[in-house]
């Protein structure tokens, strides 16, 4: 995920409702997380974590092409009715057409895999706080976190149980195993281009 800033002040207040924030988001020259009334700047990224992001989602794109998941970018907002967050996540793997199906085209629902690519100013929030909102999403069934500043990778996992598991992969040569994605990743091919190899 992006750089989060200190909460923005929208419509002249300190919290606004959802309706103004999807109405002030849509004119707004950057992107802002809302949570609990309110509204958080964030910022671009740079150039390592682009490259990261470029490199995986072009992985992503070539193993579901033609398929019913999709990847979607930073851009696309997802929205959890449950915690009333919305928020960007680097990448999305949505398996249905939201094209047909959304009802909204402020932001969309159910994502089956969030990928958030880590930045210092952002880990602990990915791994913490954020982690426990997006686990509030029915049809979650992995979240990814890529290291920006070393080659190390968390995937958490829901078992057939309903727990969450996590598997890390530390070394260049290992496979990223992505639910509804075939076949793995190489974290040799999500880092190219970085000097972290």
């Amino acid at each position: 995920m992006m750089e989060l800033r200190e909460p923005a002040v929208a419509y002249g207040k300190n919290k606004i409702t959802q309706e103004e924030y999807l109405e002030w988001e849509r004119d707004a020259p950057q992107k802002h997380e809302y949570y609990r009334g309110e509204v958080f700047a964030m910022a671009g990224a740079g150039t390592r974590h682009n490259k990261i992001y470029a490199n995986l989602f072009g992985e992503l794109a070539i193993r579901l092409k033609g398929k019913t998941c999709r990847p979607y970018g930073s851009d696309l907002r997802i929205h959890i009715p449950e915690n009333i967050l919305f928020t960007y996540p680097d990448i999305s793997i949505i398996c249905r057409d939201i094209i047909e199906e959304e009802t909204n085209d402020d932001y969309t629902i159910e994502p089956t895999v969030i990928i958030e690519i880590l930045l210092p100013s952002t880990k602990s929030y990915d791994r913490g706080e954020k982690f426990r909102l997006y686990r509030d999403i029915p049809s979650l069934k992995s979240y990814i976190l890529i290291d920006s500043e070393s080659v190390a990778v968390e995937a958490f996992r829901i078992n057939a149980s309903g727990h969450w598991e996590l598997e890390e992969y530390k070394s260049v040569n290992d496979m990223l195993a992505i639910p509804v994605v075939e076949p793995t990743i190489p974290l040799h091919d999500i880092y190219e281009g970085t000097e972290l190899l």
